[in-house]
């Protein structure tokens, strides 16, 4: 289905006249789902836990048991809350990233002091932001435009309930660590949803891509959190290019190495989701997005998990066959091999193609005796 752009409101033209906002228009999508921009593996993992009948019912149960609110106590009583007297040009950013993606309800922005540039959305009934000082420092402003779209894109998808489940959990690890299947259990789950995070991340780059609308803006800003506020000594492209070297360098156990680096991050590598959303920037689906051809949130309930899996199983196939990775390489080389072999066994076992091998033969066998 598609979405059009609908005239502004005079809400929403007030914002867009913002001063810290910038001249140029930017394409608003009207009720788009999240499933218009997330990455396949998170996609079909959300399809499929929105079909389950009481999920939501479920994990608001377990709220009780979360730390979220202690969080929002915490961030309420020693961190700044952005509003139009405190910090308002951050305060029109997140206005304007949750109008251009249709989110009705404003979610609370909250500033923290700590130097190490981060942002997060956490909470399961009414999720909230939160970013430090040194990420408010480090971006200009279209930079920190595409962070706060990527928050409003977490948002929008439902990621803060999994990444506040996912805090949870990790507390919890630390806590029964001195019982070693309950921590063989609960770090399994941990590991698990570190995974299906990081595909989250993705997604909400992306998110981040629609609400900015500057794919430059979106790759300095993944360029500073790698490289600092050093802009006049740094270069997209030679960024871009060491996502390209990491991925193909090596042999064998560079491949396990990155494995086991990778492992106990949240997010991927900045290098990785700078070359991921270079690539979706230049995809088809991009483009028909941009042209307001989208999915529409009201069908949210009728999506297909089969098709969602499919996608994802796509995705990764078109991974395997087409990264430069050595370890994919093998896993292509044996899928080649146990192919081949495959087919000689049939061959052998079901007579396929003795036709072709033993013709003359079999002519001269299964004839008449010779004169």
């Amino acid at each position: 289905m598609s979405g059009s752009e609908e005239p502004k409101d005079p809400a929403a033209e007030s914002v867009s006249t913002e001063k810290h906002l910038p001249g140029r228009t930017r394409r608003r999508f009207q009720g788009i789902s999240s499933r218009a921009y997330e990455h396949p593996a998170d996609k079909s993992a959300l399809v499929a836990l929105r079909k389950l009948t009481g999920f939501d019912t479920v994990f608001k149960a377990l709220s009780g048991l979360l730390p979220e609110r202690s969080l929002r106590l915490l961030f309420l009583s020693d961190s700044v809350r952005v509003s139009d007297e405190q910090f308002p040009h951050l305060n029109a950013m997140l206005r304007d990233a949750c109008w251009i993606l249709d989110l009705e309800k404003v979610p609370n922005l909250y500033v923290t002091q700590d130097p190490k540039p981060n942002a997060m959305c956490i909470g399961m009934d009414e999720p909230i932001i939160v970013v430090t000082t040194g990420l408010v420092e480090l971006l200009d402003e279209e930079e920190m435009r595409a962070v706060i779209g990527h928050e409003v894109g977490h948002a929008l998808s439902g990621h803060s309930v999994y990444r506040t489940i996912l805090l949870f959990l990790t507390n919890l690890a630390l806590r029964v660590a001195w019982i070693p299947l309950g921590n063989l259990a609960v770090l399994a789950l941990v590991t698990a949803l570190r995974e299906w995070f990081r595909k989250s991340e993705l997604s909400a780059d992306r998110a981040g891509l629609l609400v900015g609308q500057d794919l430059q803006a979106s790759m300095r800003g993944l360029m500073k959190l790698a490289g600092g506020n050093h802009l006049h000594e740094m270069n997209v492209d030679s960024f871009l290019k060491q996502a390209d070297e990491y991925e193909a360098a090596g042999d064998l156990r560079d491949s396990v190495l990155k494995i086991l680096n990778v492992l106990p991050r949240s997010h991927p590598f900045t290098t990785v989701r700078a070359a991921e959303l270079r690539t979706w920037a230049a995809s088809r689906d991009y483009q028909r997005l941009m042209d307001g051809h989208y999915p529409q949130r009201s069908a949210d309930k009728d999506a297909s998990v089969s098709d969602a899996f499919k996608e994802s199983a796509g995705h990764y196939a078109d991974t395997v066959k087409q990264s430069k990775d050595p370890l994919f390489g093998l896993i292509r080389d044996i899928s080649n091999g146990a192919g081949e072999f495959g087919g000689k066994l049939r061959d052998r076992f079901t007579g396929a193609g003795r036709g072709a091998e033993q013709g003359p033969e079999g002519d001269e066998a299964g004839g008449a005796a010779p004169a």
